[in-house]
């Protein structure tokens, strides 16, 4: 087997739908990621576009203070703004070998740890076609009872390979043989990694970068972690 491709661009696509309250942390979060990305490989292109997917608050002006790459779209489809981001960020940086192409995903309602970007991008230097990473939710929006059994059930550094938008990589070849994020309202990402593991891709499922997400019960579409968080967490744990 040959040595996996060296990551040359790196491309970071966020889908924005109505985050005005939670954008900020996300930005600052991204911000602090690519400063990292940049201090250690600064031969590598870093793109991040903000796919603003038909917002009516104050996101518009919030993603277009930072220091990223909007894009304005209507689908208001979380796939559609996924692929339109990942569109947006190849024209960026430039198309060359999809092989040495990463594409980063997450979500307006997340905060990505400052070696987010690297650790990915090590895991595809060490062979990874696709990183599914971990999240956790932010207990401050969760009942005692629910913190309780996220803990019980979500070890730290066990990485259980659930599929979540908001922390996804995968190589750029990988992208285009599975055919992209699908035009999709929700679980574009689960789709997506169905697909590149039926194109032969290497899977790392990985918690060393787990991503700080929103825990709110109630999310942009009826699906998704809202719902998991609204109906998988309903129980308190019992001791014994």
């Amino acid at each position: 087997m040959s040595a996996p491709d060296r990551v040359t661009r790196l491309a970071v696509v966020v889908p924005v739908n109505d985050e005005e309250e939670l954008l900020p942390r996300c930005l600052a979060a991204l911000d602090a990621a690519v400063a990292r990305m940049r201090d250690e490989r600064p031969a590598v292109r870093v793109e991040v576009v903000l796919v603003l997917d038909d917002c009516t608050d104050g996101s518009v002006s919030l993603a277009r203070s930072s220091p990223f790459t909007v894009v304005e779209t209507g689908y208001r489809r979380v796939g559609a703004a996924r692929a339109a981001g990942v569109e947006a960020a190849t024209e960026k940086i430039g198309r060359g070998r999809p092989a040495r192409l990463w594409i980063a995903s997450t979500d307006a309602d997340s905060a990505v740890p400052p070696h987010w970007l690297t650790h990915q991008v090590a895991l595809a230097e060490a062979g990874a076609d696709l990183v599914i990473g971990t999240v956790r939710p932010d207990f401050d929006d969760l009942s005692p009872a629910q913190q309780a059994a996220w803990v019980a059930t979500h070890p730290v550094g066990h990485a259980n390979g659930h599929v979540h938008g908001a922390n996804l990589g995968i190589r750029g070849d990988l992208y285009l043989a599975a055919g992209g994020f699908p035009r999709a309202a929700e679980h574009e990402d689960v789709d997506l990694v169905a697909r590149a593991r039926g194109a032969g891709a290497r899977v790392v499922a990985s918690d060393e970068g787990r991503v700080l997400t929103s825990g709110r019960t109630t999310g942009r579409t009826p699906g998704g972690y809202a719902r998991h968080l609204r109906e998988d967490l309903v129980r308190p744990v019992r001791a014994g």
